[in-house]
């Protein structure tokens, strides 16, 4: 396995950036994501909690930890969440040790989180890059929330009108990227991760 020793910060620069990538469902924030794990895995990719469901395929610890709200509210109220937000009736947030702990070690963090987190990181790190995944049309996230088929039409109806909110929140975001080839997003978004951690602190 790689180790972390090839993102130690140079001389005169500070810690990698955060990099938070964030859109809405259906977008394919997974998929660019699961992406550009294998165009660099030595990248820390960070594994958020959450109290919904494992979908089909997805792996405890993997894609997600899977916790109940009781475990989810200890974590929260122990201030060990970076960000946390409920998001269609479940609760997502991003343990906090293990993003600072990656960072102080020179190794570039990657989050995929919803815009509240998002929100969140950018108010406990401002710092932080924030990139929003888009949908080439707004025709093209609607057939990807469907064809997932693993929610009903009013699930799938909520998500569509949280998704017109999160699009709306675009210029809050310090670059946009629109997926309409997975390995093609994941390229670019490998490119500003690594531009922004390695030239941080440069004039």
């Amino acid at each position: 396995m790689s180790s972390s020793a090839g993102f130690e910060p140079r001389p005169g620069t500070t810690r990698p950036r955060l990099t938070v990538v964030s859109g809405p469902s259906g977008v394919g924030k997974s998929s660019v994501v699961s992406a550009l794990r294998a165009l660099h895995p030595d990248l820390y990719f960070s594994v958020s909690v959450t109290t919904r469901p494992p979908r089909p395929g997805e792996v405890d610890g993997q894609h997600y930890r899977f916790i109940d709200k009781a475990e989810f509210d200890r974590l929260a109220g122990a201030g060990e969440l970076l960000e946390h937000a409920e998001y269609a009736g479940n609760h997502y947030g991003t343990p906090r040790a293990a993003v600072e702990a990656a960072l102080d070690a020179g190794r570039p963090a990657v989050l995929e989180i919803e815009l509240q987190g998002a929100r969140q990181v950018r108010a406990a790190m401002p710092g932080a890059q924030l990139v929003m995944l888009v949908p080439p049309s707004w025709e093209t996230l609607v057939t990807r929330l469907v064809g997932r088929g693993t929610e009903d039409e009013a699930l799938i109806a909520k998500r569509l009108a949280v998704a017109k909110e999160e699009l709306a929140a675009e210029s809050e975001f310090d670059k946009v990227l629109v997926n309409s080839d997975v390995q093609v997003a994941a390229s670019e978004l490998l490119t500003w991760v690594l531009a922004d951690s390695f030239e941080q602190g440069r004039s």
